[in-house]
C-alpha cells in the first residue's frame, strides 16, 4: 500500500495525513478492481500555485481545491476483461503504472472543510478520492456520470472509515454510552458507538445476567438497536473500555460482519487508540456472500 501515493508537500506536511491518504488510495484501487502497481503523484500546495497551474494548462484564473492529470487512457472499468492490459502497456522502470498527477491547494481544502463542518482529513481524503477516480477515467460532465463517480468515491471513502464524524468523537459517544454499562459480575464496563452510513450513530453498553448466557456486549448492543431502526450498512464502530483495549469478541465479530466485513473498527482506552478492519479480525468470516447463497447452490 504505501506505493500507492509519492508525495510533494509544497504546503505545510500535516502530521498522519500521508498514512490517511494513503488508506484512501488503497480502497480507491480496491473499489475499480485494479489489481496491477500503480501509482500517482501528489503535489499538496497553495492558492497561489493551483491558480498559476489553472492558468497555465486549462486558461482558468482562479484557485480551485484539485487538479488531476491523467497519464493513462483509462476509462471506468478499465480493468474488466481484457482492458487492464492497458493498464499493463503503461508500466515504467519502476514495475508499476503511473496514472498521473495530483494537486491539491491546502488553503482551499481548509476553506471547504469550515463550510461543510468537517474535519480537513476528511476534505483531503474526499479531494484525493476524486481526483484518484479521475485518473482512472471517471467524470462528472452529465448527472448519469456524476452519480457514478460519486457512488464509487463514497464507496471508497466508507471502506477507509472516511466519514463527517471523526474516530475521536465516535470514541467519546462510545465512553458516554460505557457509563450505562450493566456489569455487576464482571466490573468491566464497556461502550460501543456505531456509525452508519448516512451519518446516524448508535451506542450501546455491556448487559449482564445472573445466567452469564444471556449477557449482551457493547457491540451488539448497538448493532441490533441499528438494526431494529431500519439500518443496514455501517462504515465504523468504536469501542471504549475502564481497564483495558476491548476488541471485539469472536460473537460480535459474527454479528457484526452479518452486515459489513468492511467495517472500520476502532478502539479506544485512556489515550491510546488502535483501529483495524472487521475484514482482518475474521479473516474468511462467514457472511451472506459465502453463506446460505452457497449453501443453496449445492442443493440445486
Amino acid at each position: 500500500m504505501s506505493g500507492l501515493l509519492t508525495f510533494e508537500w509544497e504546503a505545510e506536511a500535516l502530521p498522519g495525513a500521508e498514512e490517511m491518504l494513503l488508506r484512501v488510495a488503497a480502497c480507491c484501487v480496491r473499489a475499480e478492481g485494479i489489481t496491477l502497481p500503480a501509482y500517482a503523484q501528489v503535489r499538496v500546495t497553495g492558492n497561489a500555485e493551483i491558480r498559476e497551474i489553472n492558468r497555465e494548462y486549462r486558461g482558468v484564473d482562479r484557485a480551485t481545491d484539485v487538479l488531476s492529470f491523467p497519464s493513462v487512457n483509462a476509462d471506468p472499468g478499465c480493468t474488466l476483461g481484457k482492458r487492464q492490459d492497458r493498464l499493463k502497456r503503461e508500466m515504467d522502470e519502476t514495475g508499476r503504472c503511473f496514472l498521473g498527477d495530483i494537486v491539491i491547494s491546502l488553503e482551499r481544502a481548509r476553506e471547504q472543510a469550515e463550510e461543510y463542518g468537517h474535519s480537513l482529513n476528511r476534505e483531503l481524503a474526499y479531494l484525493t478520492a476524486h481526483a484518484l477516480f479521475h485518473l482512472m477515467g471517471y467524470d462528472h460532465m452529465n448527472e448519469k456520470d456524476k452519480e457514478r463517480m460519486r457512488d464509487m468515491e463514497e464507496k471508497a471513502l466508507r471502506h477507509a472509515g472516511i466519514s463527517r464524524v471523526t474516530d475521536e468523537e465516535l470514541i467519546e459517544k462510545a465512553r458516554e454510552a460505557m457509563a450505562f454499562s450493566y456489569s455487576p459480575y464482571s466490573h468491566f464496563k464497556v461502550g460501543a458507538a456505531l456509525l452508519c452510513r448516512d451519518g446516524k450513530i448508535y451506542t450501546g453498553c455491556n448487559i449482564e445476567n445472573a445466567s452469564y448466557g444471556v449477557s449482551n456486549c457493547a457491540e451488539r448492543t448497538a448493532l441490533f438497536k441499528a438494526v431494529s431502526e431500519g439500518e443496514r450498512e455501517f462504515i465504523a464502530i468504536a469501542i471504549t473500555a475502564e481497564k483495558a483495549m476491548a476488541w471485539p469478541c469472536g460473537v460480535c465479530r459474527q454479528a457484526l460482519y452479518e452486515f459489513a466485513p468492511d467495517l472500520r473498527v476502532i478502539v479506544g482506552w485512556e489515550d491510546k487508540k488502535e483501529a483495524a478492519l472487521l475484514s482482518d479480525l475474521l479473516p474468511h468470516g462467514f457472511g451472506p456472500a459465502s453463506g446460505m447463497t452457497e449453501i443453496l447452490q449445492e442443493r440445486e
